[in-house]
């Protein structure tokens, strides 16, 4: 009896371990961005994606594991002629992503090689037509075409290109240096443009300055004759008001009956010295009788200024 429990419990035990196994063998967890392609017999049944998932014990079996992610991938440095038949040493990165895990299984042996390849006889295309200044200026149009022309030939892949970036361009010895002179000659000469350019500023601007100092000297010049001008102008109002004044005085005084004999005594001295500068220049001198008297010179000057009076 004991032999029996025993027997059975052995089996219940087996059974256990067994069911466990078969359960654990069915059951697949997904990691997320992953995608499981499950073969049944030897061929494909289904496409497992992210999460749980069940699978038939011993029939079926996980062909492939394949990634969805963006990967990159190293593209090896490689030799390109370019248009103008210059040999090139160029290298790069590739950026893609699965997009159909079926595709990228049963329609390429290895989908990773077979883009690098592509990418490296792409590359070595798309340099053939262009010249070797413009793989320098134009390097983003050239990725932009590596890339249109990967997507073109791995759409049956089910892979996508994302972008292509092209990391070093060596091109030989010889090109190098001659660039690097003609790099040079060109510094030079943007170098002599600006110090012409800073020369013709510095001219131009020492021009103005001077046009300028002759232009405030011109002005400043004519200010100071017009203000001069304008004080003689002043000055000859004033010296003539004051004449005007003196003879609208002279003349009041002169209407006068005092102002009368202060004339005549005035024209008789006048008259005496006039006489005395004649006795001093010459050393004849006819005077009329009685003359060298003051009292006859007064009174003959007081006759001319009445009669001068009455003729008027």
């Amino acid at each position: 009896m004991e032999v029996i429990l025993h027997y059975l419990l052995s089996v219940q035990v087996l059974v256990l371990v067994l069911a466990v196994f078969l359960l654990k063998s069915s059951i697949k967890f997904v990691p997320q961005n992953r995608a499981f392609l499950i073969e049944r017999f030897g061929k494909y049944q289904s496409t497992k994606e992210a999460g749980l998932n069940f699978i038939l014990p011993f029939i079926d079996r996980v062909a492939a594991d394949r990634s969805l992610k963006e990967q990159a991938v190293d593209v090896p440095e490689q030799s390109a002629i370019t248009k103008d038949n210059i040999s090139l040493h160029v290298d790069g990165v590739l950026y893609f992503r699965v997009l159909d895990p079926y595709k990228a299984t049963y329609g390429v042996d290895n989908y990773v090689f077979a883009v690098t390849q592509l990418a490296q006889t792409t590359m070595r295309s798309e340099l053939g037509k262009m010249e070797l200044d413009k793989t320098f200026e134009e390097r983003d149009q050239l990725n932009t075409n590596i890339v249109s022309a990967i997507n073109e030939a791995a759409g049956p892949w089910g892979i996508q290109v994302l972008r292509y970036e092209i990391k070093d361009i060596i091109p030989p010895h010889s090109v190098m240096e001659a660039m690097e002179a003609q790099m040079k000659a060109e510094r030079v000469k943007r170098a002599q443009i600006l110090e012409s350019e800073g020369d013709r500023q510095a001219a131009i601007n020492r021009a103005e300055g001077e046009k300028a100092s002759v232009v405030l000297a011109a002005e400043a010049d004519k200010e100071e004759q017009v203000l001069r001008a304008e004080g003689e102008a002043k000055a000859i109002v004033a010296v003539a008001q004051a004449q005007a004044e003196a003879l609208r005085k002279v003349g009041e005084a002169a209407a006068t009956e005092e102002g009368q004999k202060a004339i005549q005594l005035d024209l008789a001295t006048k008259a005496i010295e006039a006489k005395r500068a004649i006795a001093k220049e010459s050393s004849v001198v006819l005077l009329p009788d009685g003359a060298t008297e003051a009292s006859s010179l007064v009174a003959q000057a007081t006759t001319i200024i009445q009669q001068m009076n009455k003729g008027n």
